[in-house]
């Protein structure tokens, strides 16, 4: 994937969404939480902690039809701050989870699932739902 812009300070590069992946921008906190909840289902995470913000890596098009609020999916026109491979601390931008061989990316329905839960909403996903008692009988 190459960098479609200059090169940032520190060794971090501009990269456009929609070609390899979207990116979901995620407030960090939850963000964090939402980690916690995909467990090994989670891709590669990247931190801005200029922004307090975490991205997820999911298929392109995923960004189209996003809608979890207070996040964003990031889309073509948009750009994501790559930090190098390997960095996982800052200061700047670096790697909550790196980047592995099996790849960056996070399936959209389980991340939806993950911030939903993160942010203390029911997941519509895989739901049931139990009557809470017996309707009474009447005569």
């Amino acid at each position: 994937m190459p960098p479609t812009l200059m090169p940032t300070s520190g060794g971090c590069l501009l990269y456009a969404c929609g070609e390899s992946w979207d990116a979901i921008r995620v407030p960090r906190s939850v963000g964090l939480t939402a980690v916690g909840n995909l467990g090994p289902r989670c891709g590669a995470v990247a931190e801005d902690p200029a922004g307090l913000v975490v991205y997820f890596f999911t298929r392109c098009g995923t960004a189209l039809t996003w809608c979890v609020e207070n996040t964003r999916g990031l889309g073509p026109g948009a750009t994501v701050t790559i930090p190098p491979r390997r960095r996982t601390s800052g200061p700047g931008p670096h790697w909550r989870i790196c980047p592995g061989d099996a790849g960056w990316l996070t399936d959209a329905d389980a991340l939806h699932a993950a911030l939903l839960d993160a942010f203390g909403k029911p997941s519509e996903i895989g739901l049931t739902t139990a009557p809470l008692a017996e309707p009474a009988i009447t005569s």
